[in-house]
């Protein structure tokens, strides 16, 4: 079914919006990237799953949603699924850095690998961290945007995941607040989402100009992947 025929006119808060949505072929990342299409947004999804991605797209609105494969960990590819959205849609209004891994299970340092800690760090931070670069990149001449990152309650807390993960969160709400004060000169709105056990609890930070529509489309989304 497509998104056009979900919700009444009044009711699709993003009409005419363009998101990007990295790690969005699964998970939170395919919820958001259907709830915003209900509400009217242009979707690029971008994912290293290219069969789920595919798949995710053509459950949507073909017309409307796109799939690039992007490695988030990747300047080049990150750089890329930028480019296609502006090249699809003509802009980029939402950037959405939803792509992460928990890494392995371990919770006792002595275990941890340094492999191990470094890949979740450049996925879960670098990742949001070039898709916060080149989503500015493209925003900033328009002086409008969006920029989304998914946290967690380990942004806040210690104790509730393994060490790479929980750096990688903590880092990732240093990373948002910085970017809220910087770009927020622009008119871009920088913030995240804070999941407590799968439950969407908050928004971490937001500049002072918040987006309502975005925050809302958001946090729906989040809290119907959960079921909560």
């Amino acid at each position: 079914m497509g998104s056009f025929s979900v919700l009444p006119p009044v009711a699709r808060r993003l009409e005419g919006k363009v998101a990007l949505i990295t790690g969005g072929a699964s998970g939170i990342g395919a919820a958001t990237a259907n709830l915003f299409s209900k509400h009217g947004a242009k979707v690029v999804i971008a994912d290293m799953q290219d069969e789920l991605g595919h798949s995710v797209c053509k459950e949507l609105n073909s017309p409307s949603t796109t799939f690039v494969h992007c490695d988030v960990a990747k300047e080049t590819d990150v750089e890329n699924a930028v480019n296609h959205a502006v090249s699809m849609y003509g802009k980029l209004d939402i950037m959405y850095n939803n792509a992460g891994i928990s890494g392995e299970s371990q919770y006792n340092i002595p275990d941890n690998t340094q492999a191990d800690f470094e890949q979740v760090i450049r996925v879960n931070l670098v990742g949001a961290f070039l898709g916060t670069k080149h989503a500015a990149r493209v925003m900033i001449p328009a002086r409008k945007g969006s920029i989304i990152n998914t946290a967690s309650i380990s942004s806040i807390m210690g104790g509730t995941a393994p060490h790479g993960y929980t750096c990688s969160k903590h880092a990732m709400a240093g990373l948002m607040k910085n970017t809220a004060v910087e770009l927020g000169h622009f008119g871009i709105r920088s913030g995240a989402t804070l999941l407590a056990y799968g439950v969407a609890v908050l928004v971490l930070c937001w500049s002072a100009s918040a987006d309502a529509s975005v925050i809302a489309v958001v946090l729906c989304s989040i809290g119907g992947v959960m079921q909560l």
